[in-house]
């Protein structure tokens, strides 16, 4: 088994937001800023995090963080990403498949889809700047 796998992460768990900590704690290091292959929307779950999925049909590039994670520690990253997000395979724009952090569909029902800002960073700047400019 090798010693670090390869993780996509797509919300908090990225440099500088709430969660990143949960990696940096583990001995996570990162490994480089990539996008997905465009086979992905987006969902913001209460504006506290995202959700990505894969979809057939209108799915887009989403800007992502890939994240060496020491293999032992991997379930301690998954038991504490909020319910709703579960660990799957991700598909990067350069071919690479590597494990991410994805949604599942019943956590989006109901809720904003932000696939358009093609990452969750882009949607909270566009968040702050409209929260800032009332």
């Amino acid at each position: 088994m090798p010693e670090t796998l390869n993780l996509a992460v797509n919300g908090t768990l990225m440099r500088g937001l709430e969660l990143n900590g949960n990696l940096l704690i583990v001995g996570a290091t990162f490994v480089r800023e990539a996008t997905t292959e465009p086979i992905y929307r987006l969902w913001s779950i209460n504006d506290r995090y995202p959700a990505m999925l894969r979809v057939r049909e209108g799915g887009v590039a989403i800007a992502v963080e890939v994240w060496a994670v020491p293999t032992a520690s991997l379930g301690t990253i998954l038991l504490q990403e909020p319910a709703g997000l579960c660990i799957g395979k991700v598909r990067l724009s350069d071919g690479e498949v590597v494990l991410g952090v994805l949604g599942e569909p019943i956590c989006c029902e109901n809720k904003s889809e932000i696939t358009q800002w093609g990452g969750w960073r882009a949607y909270m700047e566009a968040l702050n700047n409209r929260v800032s400019s009332t």
